[in-house]
């Protein structure tokens, strides 16, 4: 056990000092905050000053944030974590703004909160201040901070939304992890059939006499892509042919993701296996967020036409906006959700009994966990499956380079074999 002096701020928004004797300085700090106080610099007392007094981050780990740069999206966790604590024990709002951005070392975030704090103080509300901001903060955020201020409830909607960004996180961090192995692997094959196409293969066949026509098609296929690589890199015009390579692969991520976002997102929900872990997510992401919208008291249209933005998926997105106008014309949730025959019978029943008792909220978001559960269980299918089959997929690149490489050395041998033995049949026979 060791003593820390410390600086706060308490429920009453009053700068408060002294010292508090605990195992750890996140100990200290749980403690403080089981007070009601909020540390803002905490020191070790023993050092008697020799140490430089550190600042305490109330985030989830109690983690000091070094980096810099953007403002990512765990940096928004945190900072809606922070604030969630703060108004749940009682804080001012603009006190806790100014204690969160006191606790900030990345400059991105404290730059973010300067921001903020300045807005609010001048008479803005948090939810318009935050509006300055649409790059960091979704429309999901903006209204579920626009219905906590309007409600009076915002210690609620900032818990909810916590929930939901920590959700979105893991889901980020899954991915990731799923994806990293087989990206690995893929740019290792890339790099490695390079190197034999471009320098290993033409020095072995170049030993072959007998031209190209010789040679049978799998070498001949081979030789040509390797001509191409190495007049890729070589050449003037190849660097020409590399540039409009490049320019046509920007093209296309432009198309990706403007006129083009339909007909992609449709293809990705078909394809086999990514199709139906991205289905799950959004799925899972479409209870969560709908149950917390409505929960904090936002119409079904309203609520609908912010989680057509939390999907992923210009086509579900699409699919949502059609069972939003018949809601508008009067028609139950549930039937035109079924309808659309992209969202399970679970989810249709479990809109259809809400929509009857009142509870939709309550059975949305415990229908939440399930559907996170699925989509935990088909990410994990998909990092199982999806390295084996690029694995696969190399070894079959590797295996016809082997074989193209090898069959005109078989055959020529197998030819010199043949020669000499008709040669010595002839002598025999005089």
């Amino acid at each position: 056990m060791g003593w820390f002096s410390y600086k706060a701020v308490d429920r009453g928004g009053q700068h408060v000092a002294g010292q508090i004797e605990a195992s750890e300085r996140k100990g200290a700090v749980v403690a403080l905050a089981a007070r009601g106080q909020f540390v803002t610099e905490l020191a070790d007392a023993a050092a008697g000053g020799v140490f430089r007094r550190r600042k305490a981050v109330l985030d989830a780990g109690g983690l000091v944030r070094l980096s810099s740069g953007r403002v990512t999206s765990k940096d928004i966790l945190a900072i809606t974590t922070q604030l969630s604590t703060a108004l749940r024990a009682g804080l001012p709002l603009l006190n806790t703004l100014e204690l969160i951005r006191e606790q900030q070392q990345k400059a991105a975030t404290r730059h973010l909160l300067d921001e903020l704090v300045k807005a609010v103080s001048e008479g803005e509300s948090l939810s318009e201040a935050m509006g300055k901001n649409l790059k960091v903060f979704s429309p999901l955020y903006l209204s579920m901070i626009r219905v906590g201020e309007t409600g009076g409830l915002l210690e609620h909607t900032t818990t909810q939304l916590a929930a939901i960004l920590v959700r979105d996180e893991k889901i980020k961090t899954s991915m990731k992890n799923a994806s990293a192995y087989p990206i690995f692997v893929l740019c290792l094959g890339f790099i490695s059939v390079a190197i034999v196409l471009t320098w290993i293969l033409p020095r072995i066949l170049s030993t072959i006499s007998g031209g190209m026509a010789v040679l049978p098609w799998p070498t001949r296929l081979l030789l040509g892509v390797s001509g191409f690589l190495r007049v890729l890199f070589t050449k003037f015009y190849g660097w020409v042919i590399l540039v409009m390579i490049i320019a046509g692969l920007y093209r296309f991520i432009k198309w990706r993701k403007s006129k083009g976002r339909l007909r992609w997102d449709a293809f990705k929900l078909r394809f086999p296996i990514l199709g139906s872990v991205l289905r799950t997510i959004a799925i899972g992401r479409f209870a969560r967020t709908l149950g917390a919208l409505t929960k904090g008291g936002v119409t079904i249209l309203e609520a609908l036409s912010v989680v057509r933005d939390t999907l992923g998926n210009e086509l579900l997105g699409r699919e949502i906006d059609s069972v939003a106008e018949k809601v508008k014309r009067g028609e139950s949730l549930g039937g035109p959700l079924g309808e659309s025959g992209y969202f399970p019978p679970l989810l249709v029943q479990i809109v259809s009994i809400g929509e009857r008792t009142g509870k939709l909220d309550e059975l949305l978001l415990n229908a939440a966990e399930g559907f996170d559960a699925d989509a935990d269980a088909a990410i994990n299918r998909f990092m199982a499956i999806f390295p084996a089959i690029l694995i696969l997929l190399l070894a079959l690149v590797i295996g016809f380079i082997i074989a193209a490489t090898l069959l005109p050395i078989v055959a020529m041998e197998l030819g010199a074999v043949g020669g000499q033995g008709t040669g010595v049949g002839g002598q025999g026979m005089f």
